[in-house]
């Protein structure tokens, strides 16, 4: 462990079509291009041996390191201070465009603010998870690394024309590049990484650098400023706005559910899964936080990718229905899973899966999430036209026929279909919201057939989703288990925050799933989910615990969880996918679902507070 950075000890930058992760000591060990869910170029967080790495760091044995961004950016400073010196490596990603591009540019620059510092850099890209290997060509205005299927990665120095003096470049057997840079108080030199260049390597004047930084400040801040959030905890809610935006593939609008893949749910288990696709439940939580906050563009165009992914299949039956769960970020749906075995995965957590072979699965909350996402964005002005309301038609009937069946459930479970309760409150939230927008529209519905069929799933779940013994709504049929997923039953209206059933299903919730504020999804042991293993506590669950306690009006309690999941944050605010007994962050990072329910959370929770 000694070996890999702490998960949370990273920052996240990207320009909208993919990212990277920079750690706290200067090491940029996360990168793909030309997409989120491309191949890696920079891998060594799942292996730091064969993953490769760009490093900037002070050749001081010891130092004292802090990271911060550029106040209401995505740019990343990593300050490093020694007795000699202090001095800073600044990242970003220019932004691209909607159009999706080949090319893509990291920026990594170096400042010395007091006394004098040496850095010793080191760029070891790896291709194709590492899989390719690379040429090096080095030549006086620069680098590229080129690989064997014709991918490059160049190299541009940022410099002016007499600072040829403060390089000493030096390659080794594995074509990568070492050179140390010493600069006085007041200096700054970097270089800029390119893929995809459509060009030759070239110097970067300190102007045209500063041109870079200052056209990525004016992008981020003035997106910023659209923001209607003015309630209570606004620097959380803004800079998990800034992730999901640093999250979300601009030409398609699509947000992934992380950048990342395979970090593990415990250290040394198999539970590490490739989230660098776009979920269709996610749907439901990005437009409810996205319009929430008034980012109507990011709402629509996530909308609009919704709508075509409703329209591609419609009509077409198969034992998973007419939508899949999960797509790649352009609407694809190919994600065959496959294991790197070549790779000993993050602090040693094999197996480092790609793609994800929960994407064939049956989910019937999808079809839930996906038409409450629509509902709630009809509400605020982005409305259904002819085509996409043909295929809702068409998905509605085939889920009229099938929504009575076992399936394996939203926690994506590989130990076989059941009942689950959540998935049949979805299809009742499905028929429910589809009613709502054929009346205000006015448009041709199977309307007596959507009311019968949404009483029919109504009645099913309060007389087989409750459980007498524990006084709760059960994870599935015939079970005594709890589920966390269930805290979006009041939420989405099924049923009434302050019901006596309600509450004492969140009675028996505290009891069980929650850890000092913290809620577990379910318990594996009691409730097994085909894989070896435990996990943290969900954060995504923590947070939809918060909203759930807050409409029941328990507001004191919602605030002061609120106020420790707070406390649970990286450095910079970021958070991944769990949370393990000792406070460490687990699973993929960040996590978009655990910022969208962070912003419903802060939005509910500050309606409470003004109320009361």
């Amino acid at each position: 462990m000694d070996e890999y950075p702490l998960i949370e000890n990273h920052g996240l930058i990207g320009d909208l079509q993919t990212s990277a992760l920079v750690t706290t000591q200067g090491t940029l060990d996360w990168f793909c291009a030309p997409r989120f869910d491309s191949p890696s170029v920079f891998g060594a967080l799942l292996d730091k041996d064969k993953g490769g790495e760009c490093t900037v760091r002070p050749m001081h044995t010891t130092y004292a390191t802090r990271q911060l961004y550029f106040p209401d950016t995505a740019i990343l400073i990593t300050r490093f201070m020694t007795e000699a010196g202090a001095g800073e490596v600044i990242d970003f990603m220019p932004v691209t465009g909607t159009t999706a591009t080949a090319g893509h540019r990291l920026v990594r620059m170096v400042l010395c603010v007091r006394g004098s510092m040496t850095f010793e850099v080191c760029i070891a890209p790896r291709f194709d998870y590492g899989r390719e290997a690379h040429r090096l060509h080095l030549t006086e205005r620069g680098a590229v690394f080129a690989g064997e299927d014709g991918s490059e990665l160049t190299v541009h120095p940022v410099r002016e024309a007499e600072d040829e003096r403060l390089l000493d470049v030096v390659t080794d057997r594995q074509n990568d590049l070492h050179f140390n840079l010493t600069l006085q108080a007041g200096q700054q030199r970097g270089l800029v990484l390119e893929w995809a260049a459509d060009g030759p390597p070239r110097e970067i004047r300190l102007a045209e650098y500063q041109q870079l930084h200052d056209e990525t400040v004016l992008f981020w801040r003035s997106w910023l400023q659209q923001s209607q959030y003015s309630g209570r905890w606004r620097e959380a809610v803004e800079r998990s706005a800034i992730t999901l935006k640093l999250m979300t593939y601009a030409p398609s609008g699509a947000v992934v559910a992380a950048p990342t893949a395979a970090l593990p749910e415990q250290l040394g288990g198999e539970r590490n899964w490739d989230y660098r696709f776009t979920w269709i439940r996610d749907a439901s939580f990005s437009v409810y936080a996205l319009l929430g906050l008034g980012f109507t563009d990011e709402a629509r165009a996530f909308i609009q990718w919704i709508g075509d992914r409703v329209k591609e299949r419609a009509g077409r039956d198969s034992d998973t229905g007419p939508m899949n769960i999960m797509y790649k970020v352009d609407g694809s749906s190919d994600l065959d899973e496959e294991i790197l075995g070549h790779w000993e995965g993050y602090a040693g957590s094999a197996p480092v899966r790609i793609g994800n072979g929960a994407a064939t699965q049956l989910q019937l909350d999808i079809y839930g999430e996906a038409l409450d996402s629509i509902y709630f964005a009809h509400r605020h002005g982005l409305r259904v036209g002819h085509r996409g309301w043909s295929a809702l038609l068409t998905n509605l009937d085939w889920l009229a026929d099938h929504w009575d069946r076992a399936e394996e459930g939203l926690w994506e479970t590989r130990g076989g279909r059941q009942d689950f309760t959540y998935g049949r409150v979805m299809s009742w939230v499905a028929f429910d919201r589809a009613l709502r927008l054929a009346e205000s529209n006015g448009r041709p519905s199977s309307a007596a057939r959507w009311s019968s069929t949404r009483d029919e799933v109504y009645e099913q779940v309060m007389a087989k989703g409750w459980s007498e013994s524990r006084q709760a709504f059960v994870q599935h049929y015939g079970s005594d288990v709890l589920d966390s997923s269930l805290l979006r039953m009041a939420t989405v209206g099924f049923i009434t925050p302050d019901d006596p059933l309600w509450t004492s299903t969140l009675d028996a919730m505290e009891g069980e799933l929650v850890s000092d504020s913290l809620v577990y999804r379910y318990n594996p042991d009691a409730s097994p989910d085909g894989l070896r293993g435990s996990e943290g506590t969900f954060s995504l669950c923590t947070f939809m615990y918060v909203d759930a306690l807050a409409r029941a009006g328990r507001t004191d309690q919602a605030r002061l969880v609120f106020e420790k999941m707070l406390g649970y944050a990286n450095h910079l605010g970021l958070y991944s996918e769990e949370i393990d007994p000792t406070g460490r962050q687990l699973g993929n990072f960040p996590q978009a679902f655990t910022h969208l329910a962070l912003i419903d959370a802060a939005i509910t929770l500050n309606a409470s507070l003004c109320r009361t």
